[in-house]
């Protein structure tokens, strides 16, 4: 016989979230003290205890993360379950993706689906990919879209687009002119994005081994903020064609050639490796692998 109950499962859940039983029951409608005899009614039913208290906060222990993401596997089915029979109830999904990702390809990405299902709400973080794994680790996203090779056991991933990346500068740059050797692009003013970022991560493996050296004088944490800096005249930079296209085709940048190298990198598309995808989940890749064969398809035209 099953013992335990979807209501503690939810109240684990929502500890682990807020970091407060008291939080937790505001959250769920219910009172502290039934926050609190749910979580112990389910610490009992397993024998173990599921946070380390400390002061007024609770933070999960080993045997909660290990918990953790069975439970919000459980809860998406038991939602999916009633979003099939309850008229009018909505699906909410939750997607991390990487900076360059987040602002060049998911917002058209996402049209097609909330027209084609306006009762589901999208929710969006966008961060530099070790974030968006941070996130799908800790169970605060469905499921995630990066742009670096993964390296962590625990989620899964599969390849998605290729992106190309281009060096640029403004067209006023002297490298911009001429076919600059790889000592006068070693010695350029670089603008860099910062650690733990996927453009960050194929420059250290691709463009500088071409280089031996890269003269790294600003280091931003946005796309946005580097393509500022380069239109001031601070530096040159790399990033995702898709980034700069409309700055290349009005002239404001231009690319700058690397005799004999092509850059080039693959987005993924990942998510945790304990948790099952969710009807709303599923449908959300199938549309990111459409993408890419619309993509695929325009190439070859």
């Amino acid at each position: 016989m099953l013992r335990i109950t979807l209501r503690e499962l939810e109240v684990f859940a929502a500890i682990s979230r807020t970091g407060r039983i008291t939080s937790a029951g505001d959250e769920l409608g219910l009172s502290q003290s039934a926050s609190s005899n749910a979580i112990a009614e389910l610490e009992r039913r397993l024998g173990v205890t599921l946070f380390d208290r400390i002061g007024r906060r609770v933070q999960l222990n080993e045997h909660g993360r290990y918990l953790l993401p069975r439970v919000l596997d459980l809860l998406q089915q038991a939602g999916d379950l009633e979003q099939s029979y309850v008229a009018g109830s909505p699906c909410q999904l939750r997607i991390a993706a990487s900076l360059t990702i987040g602002n060049c390809v998911l917002p058209a990405l996402l049209a097609p689906l909330m027209q084609e299902n306006a009762s589901c709400r999208h929710e969006v973080v966008i961060g530099n990919s070790r974030r968006v794994m941070a996130l799908l680790l800790d169970c605060e996203a469905d499921i995630g879209l990066i742009e670096a090779p993964l390296t962590d056991g625990r989620l899964v991933s599969e390849l998605w687009l290729r992106d190309e990346m281009v060096v640029f500068s403004r067209l006023d740059n002297p490298l911009c002119s001429t076919q600059p050797d790889r000592e006068a692009l070693a010695k350029a003013s670089w603008i860099l994005r910062e650690k733990g970022s996927g453009v960050r991560q194929i420059l250290e493996s691709t463009l500088l081994p071409y280089l031996g050296d890269m003269n790294v004088k600003l280091e931003l944490g946005s796309g946005e903020a580097i393509r500022e800096a380069v239109r001031l005249g601070m530096g040159i930079a790399c990033a995702s064609r898709r980034a700069v296209q409309r700055e290349l085709k009005s002239g404001e940048f231009a690319a700058i050639a690397l005799p004999g190298l092509r850059i080039e990198r693959r987005f993924y598309i990942v998510w945790h490796a304990e948790r099952r995808l969710t009807a709303g989940v599923e449908r959300f890749r199938t549309a990111c692998h459409e993408w890419m064969a619309r993509e695929e398809a325009s190439a070859l035209a």
